[in-house]
């Protein structure tokens, strides 16, 4: 379904979400803030900024998201092959997006207003990826592509390069320091992210607080 862009159309958004979480222990995809998943709540967050928005993993494995699915070219070989998939799939989604929204699944604290400030920034740049630095460093699973990015990264991944800022140095970048993400993150928790066990317990806590 084709939906009007508030930012400017046409953009695609898509959620990373075939990674192995063998940190996490579990698929922690599935795991659940506010009951929801946090898969849910990152697909419902990019139906308020992108025209079309999709879930990169493999085949079948999250059935409530089956026409939105997009199976992962490259199943365990990390973010960089399912920012690949994604960009491929980008150029027959609406007649192609040139900038493409693409997030990872484990992101439980970014907001509308983040995504669509980056956006707005996207569409006045001209370099192929836009992506904020936080306080402990680059997030490029938060991040927008230009879908003219796909030759210069599949030449890196077939170069059997498989870290995503390592690709990223192959292109022209823009970075969104602490200068433009701070007013949208007061509690320091906007790219907070949930590797562990440990992690997905304290962003409970933070939720709480922030919803109780």
């Amino acid at each position: 379904m084709t939906r009007e862009n508030p930012v400017c159309a046409p953009v695609a958004g898509y959620i990373l979400a075939g990674g192995a979480s063998s940190r996490y222990g579990s698929d922690k995809a599935l795991a659940k803030l506010g009951g929801e998943t946090v898969l849910s709540r990152m697909f419902h967050l990019l139906e308020g900024v992108a025209n079309f928005v999709h879930v990169v993993a493999t085949a079948e494995r999250y059935p409530e998201f089956r026409s939105a699915m997009i199976e992962d070219r490259w199943p365990g070989e990390g973010a960089l092959g399912g920012i690949i998939t994604a960009l491929s799939a980008s150029a027959g989604t609406g007649g192609g997006c040139e900038w493409n929204l693409i997030v990872s699944c484990d992101m439980p604290f970014l907001t509308g207003e983040w995504l669509r400030y980056m956006l707005e920034q996207a569409f006045t740049s001209e370099t192929d990826v836009l992506f904020p630095r936080s306080r402990t460093g680059d997030e490029p699973l938060c991040a927008c592509w230009k879908r003219s990015a796909l030759p210069v990264l599949q030449r890196a991944f077939d170069a059997e390069v498989r870290k995503v800022t390592d690709a990223m140095k192959r292109l022209r970048v823009e970075v969104l320091d602490e200068a433009h993400w701070k007013r949208f993150d007061s509690g320091g928790r906007l790219f907070w992210n949930m590797n562990t066990q440990q992690d997905y317990e304290e962003a409970v806590r933070m939720w709480r607080t922030e919803n109780e």
